[in-house]
């Protein structure tokens, strides 16, 4: 019977676990690895824990560390540039922190989290994300209540000083990415610059593993006439898309004929217009998300030259569209 309630209480608790996990780490896989580890030092204690929430959200968060801080020297070998594996939907729901959640979870912030030692990164996550009290915090990263508060106004003050503003609203996102989307569907190249910041910036993260642009691409002239170039390229290979979410902001996932997935496009938005545009197109990157498409015939197929392809996607719901 313990047994039991044990397994129900720990399902109850897996979303809040995962996206701990997954905002340390910013990999799914990673992520999912950490909460398994986790269920499985549940399962051996022999002490039942007064808060089992406090106690396994400290489990994964000392779990997380420990994978972040060799996942660390993996990254610095990585070749180009790294970006975060994509979500489509975080499992955990706080209408009081959705604010917290929502900004926590892009793609911008977690590359920013990037910048701080893990264990900033992780007093940060649990302080300022999901509203844990120092007491607990001391309790999962290891540390004094004292040294606590000193690592979570470290991590602030970076964070503050990287943060861009994202000023539009959820609807006035969704309606610059239906206009963006709907210019790239057409290949038209004056529609899609009026939608692009001045700086904008096109990055891709393939990892080697899948062709890509060989370099981040700057400007909006620059980028939107790769966007239209690498477009026609992608309806001859009969590459479709459908417009979503990507970590809580406008993007899409890419899709060929089977529906496999072949990369995701994430879009962050500043002052009405799109400011950069990030491509994960790295296989290992996106098998959570189902089959994933072979790019390099996919590259033949569109007549793509060796080495440089457009970013592709995959996202959650939304329209399909072909290219």
């Amino acid at each position: 019977m313990r047994r039991a309630e044990e397994a129900e209480e720990f399902e109850e608790l897996r979303p809040l676990l995962f996206s701990i996990a997954y905002r340390i780490l910013g990999s799914v896989s990673e992520a999912e690895d950490a909460v398994q580890e986790t269920w499985l030092r549940y399962r051996l204690s022999a002490t039942t824990p007064v808060s089992t929430r406090a106690y396994l959200s400290a489990t994964v968060t000392r779990i997380a560390i420990d994978v972040l801080r060799s996942a660390r020297v993996r990254r610095e070998e990585y070749v180009g540039p790294w970006l975060p594996e994509p979500l489509l939907a975080d499992p955990y729901q706080d209408p009081e922190r959705s604010a917290e959640l929502a900004e926590s979870l892009s793609t911008a912030a977690l590359l920013l989290l990037e910048r701080l030692s893990p264990l900033e990164r992780a007093v940060f996550v649990l302080r300022e994300v999901f509203a844990f009290g120092f007491p607990e915090i001391a309790t999962a990263v290891g540390r004094s209540e004292a040294a606590c508060r000193q690592l979570a106004v470290r991590a602030r003050r970076h964070m503050d000083a990287g943060r861009p503003r994202f000023e539009a609203d959820r609807h006035e996102r969704e309606q610059l990415a239906e206009r963006f989307f709907a210019a790239l569907h057409e290949g038209a190249v004056e529609d899609l610059r009026e939608l692009l910041a001045a700086d904008v910036s096109l990055v891709g993260d393939s990892g080697g593993k899948a062709p890509q642009l060989g370099r981040a691409v700057a400007g909006a002239d620059a980028v939107a006439g790769v966007l239209v170039w690498y477009r026609g390229r992608l309806a001859r290979a009969g590459v479709g898309w459908e417009v979503c979410e990507v970590n809580g902001q406008p993007g899409a996932v890419f899709r060929d004929r089977e529906g496999r997935v072949l990369n995701t496009w994430a879009l962050d938005v500043l002052d009405g217009r799109i400011r950069t545009i990030r491509s994960v197109a790295n296989p290992d990157k996106l098998g959570h998300m189902g089959p994933v498409a072979d790019a390099w015939a996919l590259a033949r197929a569109a007549d793509l030259p060796a080495g440089r392809s457009p970013g592709r996607g995959r996202a959650g719901g939304g329209r399909r569209r072909r290219a």
